[in-house]
């Protein structure tokens, strides 16, 4: 199968295009320097685009090496696991369809994207052998969604006389709107004001507010309601996606390091900023690190802090709750057929069981050396009575992820642990209800300093790497326009859902 390395969904958006009298570079003779502080999507996207554009820029990233939440590392298995080297990683990353704008960024070092392969199924997996599987589903809404409603055993006739259409409709009427109508209300309570029946609740939509590491009762119901507009509801994409069959460092980081330094970029690995000048004329500051460091950043730089209501939004800014990834090497391989990611709901903290050796080339080489598998458990929204900022309770992580791997996958129970890895991380943004009016955009209040990253509020409906990379982009071309440069094109799923009209035009004659 061919993966798609631009849009087929007819309806997706182009929402930049250059204005009348714009360059493809600055002009002669000019020069603008821009500091871009974080060397993950949001950092790396800016940097390239303005470098492109004959920008001089440099890049600081306070890790070793590049890649942000994305990155990988060299590490080195223990002897009984061979001894061999291998890149150690935060954990399996979907790369959906309609993530046009990572495609246009990975394009830049693989016209064709070699390195990704598709995924011809997402399972998801519950108590009971409750499962769902989303293969051979129609892309097109709302097709996708009446097939899988009708072939899901977990809504029966009687359910669908309970569940409450207007609210349900607003999954397929996001637009605008949608986050000053359902940003206060949680996703938990807008799943109750549906009706869902419990166990479809879980299977169906559960998973999608870990999945972006946020529990349900702390998450907008905006927020998801964006996202099933983005994946499910409002793209003609598809749900499956495809996945690097590479380390990230050796598909990804490497190439595109490559390609920033022969574009002139300054690359600065192991260079931690807290202090920014104050940008002058042609210069430029993007802010691509986390919530945690933006808000250090801006409360060390007495500039920043002049705008207060912009400071005291910055300071509002949450970080979701923690998320672990426990990578294994066992001693035998997991059944044939299972499929590469797995999705889970209802199973206690596991949110996903992904065999790296079922689609990563190093993974694979060290399976058929050994007969053995690796596996990676993920729990992505850990509750504090597991792990808070400052605690982990790592043994108690350990055997509930590997007493619900033995329950999905039986075939694993008495298999041993060869080696391990277990990654504790609270670096994703909260998107908390009521938080959407308060979060930053990429504009700023201060002249020069824009800031990126998937925490930024975006114009348009966007997630996870594909938000990271836009707002790189975007960040980018508010600094071009300043200096009448043309723009890197962007890309959108729809912007409307296509029951919003319908939706509105009831709205407005509720309110007469």
């Amino acid at each position: 199968m061919v993966v798609p390395t631009g849009p087929t969904d007819r309806r997706a958006r182009l929402l930049t295009r250059p204005r009348a009298g714009q360059t493809p570079k600055l002009a002669p003779g000019r020069t603008a320097r821009v500091t871009v502080v974080g060397g993950g999507l949001a950092g790396v996207s800016a940097a390239l685009v303005l470098a492109e554009r004959g920008v001089k820029v440099t890049l600081h990233e306070s890790d070793p090496v590049l890649g942000g939440r994305l990155s990988s590392w060299p590490d080195v298995l223990n002897a009984d696991a061979g001894g061999e080297p291998f890149q150690m990683e935060r954990g399996f990353h979907a790369f959906f369809r309609q993530y046009y704008n990572v495609r246009s960024l990975l394009r830049r070092i693989d016209p064709v994207l070699r390195f990704l392969r598709p995924c011809t199924d997402y399972p998801l997996f519950g108590p009971g052998s409750a499962s769902e599987s989303f293969a051979g589903l129609p892309k097109t809404p709302p097709f996708n969604l009446l097939a899988l409603v009708k072939r899901t055993p977990t809504i029966g006739l009687r359910d669908l006389r309970a569940i409450d259409g207007d609210h349900a409709a607003e999954m397929l009427a996001y637009d605008e709107s949608t986050y000053e109508r359902f940003d206060a209300m949680s996703a938990a309570e807008y799943l109750d004001a549906v009706n869902f029946p419990p166990e479809a609740r879980r299977m169906l939509f559960e998973v999608f507010a870990h999945s972006f590491f946020n529990p349900q009762n702390e998450m907008s119901a905006a927020e998801m309601l964006m996202m099933f507009h983005l994946y499910f509801c409002g793209s003609a994409e598809g749900i499956l996606f495809d996945v690097l069959d590479q380390p990230f460092g050796d598909a990804v980081w490497r190439p595109l390091e490559r390609l920033l330094r022969g574009s002139g970029v300054d690359v600065r690995c192991n260079s931690r900023v807290s202090s920014v000048g104050e940008p002058g004329v042609d210069e430029g500051v993007v802010l691509a690190v986390t919530v945690e460091a933006l808000q250090s950043i801006v409360a060390s730089n007495a500039w920043m802090q002049a705008d207060e209501s912009w400071t005291a939004d910055v300071k509002s800014l949450q970080p979701a709750p923690p998320f672990a990834v426990w990578r294994i090497w066992f001693d035998r391989d997991v059944a044939v057929g299972r499929a590469p990611f797995a999705g889970t709901a209802g199973m206690g903290i596991i949110d996903n069981i992904s065999c790296v050796h079922r689609y990563q080339s190093e993974a694979q080489r060290w399976s058929l050396r050994t007969g053995g598998g690796v596996v990676e458990l993920h729990g992505y929204a850990l509750p504090s009575s597991y792990a808070d900022i400052t605690s982990c309770d790592e043994g108690r992580i350990k055997a509930e992820l590997l007493r619900s791997l033995n329950e999905i996958y039986p075939e694993t129970i008495g298999a041993r642990i060869i080696d391990e890895r277990f990654l504790l991380r609270r670096d994703c943004p909260g998107f908390e209800p009521g938080s959407w009016s308060r979060r930053p955009t990429v504009a700023t209040a201060h002249r020069g300093l824009k800031l990126a990253g998937d925490l930024v509020r975006l114009p348009f409906p966007t997630a996870l790497m594909e938000r990271a990379v836009s707002s790189g982009f975007l960040a980018a071309n508010a600094l071009l326009d300043e200096w009448n440069v043309a723009p890197e094109p962007i890309w959108s799923v729809p912007p409307r859902g296509m029951l919003a009209g319908l939706q509105s035009w009831q709205r407005g004659r509720r309110a007469k």
